[in-house]
């Protein structure tokens, strides 16, 4: 799946939750200097800039089939190896990367498995491969409070709950079935603050993943019913959301 959105929106709407998590994402794998990596799936480039950071633009390479996002990651690393591709068809060499990672990105993937297998394929023999997913499935993601609102307002609207990867166990076993039994599970948890509902909610409204394209189709009383519902839901401004992702780490 591609975003065809700016790298700018999705920075405001999933930046905020994404920018931690690729930290303590990065710690949890052991990114330390004189490793290379692959950024699978970067985005707008946050686990990227913690790459860059702590190994060098020489020793990082990234991919992700949005144009718009691979722009704007060239932009800010103009010597960064940056390729427009998908998870499931990496154009890098085989044994290549001693880490090849992916944030947010295994539950947009067309094909999980197949990407996953390239992730593999492309790292060296021993070489970290590992993922991370928001725990939508279990009710603890950053979306979590948008969408208990829309299931009060609208009983039959979507939800993010069937992607791949998404339930505890579901990234293991996507693991398992693209070659890569011995998977190491654990959960990330990141705490955001939010200094006015508006801030919270703004984000929402500019067309990024499903959660904006839910938003887009709503009439203006639909809008207005559920963003009511959204502040009747959360605490009184300034609050925090804590949001929990999935991480599955395996050894090439």
């Amino acid at each position: 799946m591609s975003f065809e959105v700016s790298a700018d929106a999705y920075g405001q709407f999933m930046g905020r939750f994404a920018r931690p998590l690729a930290v303590a994402f990065a710690d949890l794998v052991g990114v330390t200097p004189g490793q290379s990596a692959l950024d699978v799936g970067c985005g707008s480039g946050v686990l990227t800039d913690v790459l860059v950071d702590r190994l060098g633009a020489d020793q990082v390479c990234a991919a992700d089939p949005s144009p718009p996002f691979v722009a704007a990651v060239t932009d800010r690393h103009p010597t960064l190896d940056v390729r427009l591709a998908g998870a499931e068809d990496l154009p890098f060499p085989s044994d290549r990367f001693d880490l090849v990672l992916a944030q947010l990105v295994v539950l947009f993937m067309s094909d999980p498995v197949r990407g996953i297998a390239e992730m593999a394929r492309c790292a060296r023999p021993g070489g970290a491969v590992a993922a991370s997913v928001w725990d939508h499935g279990g009710g603890t993601g950053p979306l979590s409070p948008f969408w208990d609102a829309v299931r009060a307002v609208d009983p039959d609207g979507p939800d993010e709950m069937d992607l791949p990867g998404v339930h505890e166990g579901q990234l293991a076993e996507l693991f398992a079935r693209a070659g890569l039994p011995d998977v190491s599970s654990s959960a990330l948890t990141v705490r955001v603050a939010h200094p006015t509902f508006e801030e919270w909610w703004d984000p929402f409204t500019l067309g990024v993943g499903p959660a904006g394209a839910y938003v887009d189709g709503l009439d203006p009383d639909a809008l207005a019913a559920l963003k009511e519902q959204c502040r009747a839901q959360l605490p009184p401004a300034p609050f925090h959301t804590d949001a929990t992702a999935w991480v599955a780490i395996a050894r090439a």
